[in-house]
């Protein structure tokens, strides 16, 4: 029996991850659950899954917590400093980060140091801090199991490699709901066009990152500090059918693909179980239906986030930091129809080009340079709308 807590429960991730665990109730116990907002629904998986504590982001939200809650034996708190301590606490084995944005870094940094499992669902942690998450691993010898579909492909790929050399990475991308358009057209694009994700259900945030591609370049920074390879062994490729969540090529040319529907249940089993593999009933590949499978290049000039993304990564030290910080700013600013689709990116570079670089950050130079990326984003920003 693990015990799980899971970050960010009322999310995409969370909700299908509670899912996984009802499906298992004699394999996995829910010790705590966190939400930032969604105080109706953290109350109802609570009801539900009996866990030990409850934790809402949002401290206006806690009365009203409390009092869903009143007649239930669970601890409730509040704050992001409260998300932080709980995922320390001695009944936790494994922590499942499915909060968004940079407010997963600190809270798995804790889980790390508490010797907790992390199953990492919240990519802005690598993206942020990539160096230092993976010297705190070492440290306190920790595991961290990969959530995201393409990681947890790679992962499976690399299962029974040892010391096998890597030559390559290719990381797949659906394309999002832009594939195949032009910069004139992305122009004029509204939210409501590019939260329609053909393939995946996911978040705002998330989805608007997809069809932007900074979500795969995010995924690109965050394989380079899981799998410890460089990034010129990282190739995307656009796959639209969802079908091939990555592939390795190793020094010999072979390559592995792991194949599976696009179904976000299956990564987060096999990193709750792993190395087990567990029967599921969810619906299987038929390779007799016909089926096609098709990649592409993506293009870097109509889609520039994935290009900044990738400069970021080879510059290093604090620029993904940045890179993560004003981004965050500008799909906020897009969702609330501020901006335009295209103009993130012009915000994002110009932000890029003016935060100090820091070559070794510690973590105080991340969250420094987490805060200055938003005040700078967001006053890029106010000129763009002058």
């Amino acid at each position: 029996m693990k015990n799980i807590a899971i970050l960010g429960s009322t999310g995409s991730i969370g909700t299908q991850t509670l899912q996984v665990i009802a499906a298992y109730p004699e394999r996995f116990n829910v010790e705590v659950l966190t939400a930032n907002n969604q105080v109706e629904l953290l109350a109802e998986q609570a009801k539900r899954f009996k866990p030990n504590m409850v934790v809402i982001a949002n401290e206006e939200k806690y009365p009203r917590l409390r009092e869903l809650l009143k007649d239930e034996d669970i601890k409730v708190y509040a704050g992001s400093e409260a998300i932080s301590q709980v995922v320390q606490a001695s009944t936790v084995d494994t922590v499942v980060t499915a909060m968004v944005g940079y407010s997963g870094l600190l809270p798995t940094i804790n889980a790390i140091k508490a010797g907790k499992t992390i199953a990492l669902a919240n990519k802005e942690t690598l993206v942020v801090a990539g160096d230092l998450i993976n010297r705190l691993v070492g440290e306190y010898k920790v595991a961290i199991l990969p959530v995201d579909s393409e990681h947890s492909a790679i992962f499976q790929c690399l299962v029974g490699e040892h010391a096998n050399p890597v030559e390559k990475i290719l990381l797949t991308a659906s394309g999002g709901p832009f594939r195949g358009k032009d910069l004139a057209y992305l122009k004029t694009v509204t939210p409501a066009q590019a939260l329609k994700h053909p393939n995946w259900h996911m978040g705002a945030k998330v989805t608007i990152d997809s069809a932007s591609m900074m979500n795969k370049g995010f995924e690109a920074i965050e394989a380079k500090w899981l799998f410890g390879v460089k990034p010129e062994q990282i190739e995307v490729l656009v796959h639209p059918q969802s079908i091939v969540h990555s592939m390795v090529q190793f020094a010999d040319g072979n390559v592995k693909a792991q194949l599976a529907i696009p179904d976000m249940r299956l990564p987060i089993q096999y990193a709750l179980t792993y190395p087990e593999r567990l029967p599921s009933e969810m619906p299987r590949l038929d390779f007799a239906s016909g089926m096609g499978l098709t990649f592409e290049k993506p293009d870097t000039r109509v889609f520039r986030n994935l290009a900044l993304a990738f400069e970021a990564m080879r510059q290093g030290g604090n620029v993904p930091c940045v890179l993560n910080a004003a981004n965050e700013v500008m799909v906020a600013a897009f969702l609330e129809g501020k901006v335009s689709f295209t103009a993130m990116s012009d915000v994002i570079e110009k932000t890029l080009e003016q935060v100090a670089f820091v070559a070794t950050p510690v973590l105080e130079d991340y969250v420094a340079s987490d805060r200055e990326g938003r005040v700078k984003a967001a006053e890029n920003l106010k000129k763009m709308c002058m």
